[in-house]
């Protein structure tokens, strides 16, 4: 069955998983167009941005785990779900900066140091930027694959601050960040206590 089913992955093209990742962009956009977005369109459209960052995020997250746990193998398509990550964490910042902040650098600058989701989710966005410039096989050959698999492990600070950065930033007691952290907590100790993949996923010999 798991044989069957990467057999069946191999054959999905990998630009059909970017044609897929611009589809929430797109609906973003149609609802902008159309005044689709309430009483508070600036927060909708960073509040949209940020989530599905965050889920593209989670989805990279889990390839490895997946992978481990149960024989099935979207390592073709990791890297197009980390840099659609980055795709929408960028106009997440922009939003803020210039819709919301106005460019007034001074007065994001103390937000950010007094604001404790502020910090977090520039930390993450900080540290997803490198990922996102090296996310190609130039900078893979330059830096050397140890030195591009150490920095790439960035991913695994940034993601829980992501999750805070949520959970820090909603008004009401909103499960959905909680769940979210959970995940990531949830797959970051897959990595940790699973270090290969479990005996009955492995292909058997002839």
């Amino acid at each position: 069955m798991v044989r069957r089913i990467n057999d069946s992955l191999r054959l999905v093209p990998v630009w059909l998983v970017w044609l897929a990742g611009a589809l929430p962009f797109a609906l973003l956009v149609w609802d902008t167009v159309a005044g689709g977005l309430g009483v508070d369109p600036i927060r909708e459209i960073e509040h949209r941005l940020g989530r599905t960052a965050l889920y593209f995020l989670v989805g990279g997250l889990a390839v490895t785990p997946l992978m481990r746990l149960t024989g099935i193998s979207l390592m073709r398509f990791r890297r197009a779900l980390g840099v659609l990550c980055f795709a929408y964490a960028l106009p997440h910042v922009l939003a803020w900066v210039v819709m919301d902040m106005g460019f007034l650098w001074a007065q994001m600058a103390r937000d950010i140091v007094k604001r404790p989701y502020l910090l977090f989710g520039m930390l993450a966005f900080v540290m997803l930027l490198p990922l996102a410039l090296t996310s190609n096989n130039l900078s893979l050959r330059k830096l050397g694959g140890q030195s591009w698999r150490t920095l790439h492990k960035l991913v695994y600070l940034a993601a829980p601050l992501v999750a805070l950065h949520w959970l820090w930033a909603v008004k009401v007691n909103e499960p959905s960040p909680l769940f979210w952290l959970a995940a990531i907590l949830g797959l970051l100790a897959v990595r940790l206590f699973v270090q290969r993949p479990l005996a009955w996923t492995r292909p058997k010999r002839a």
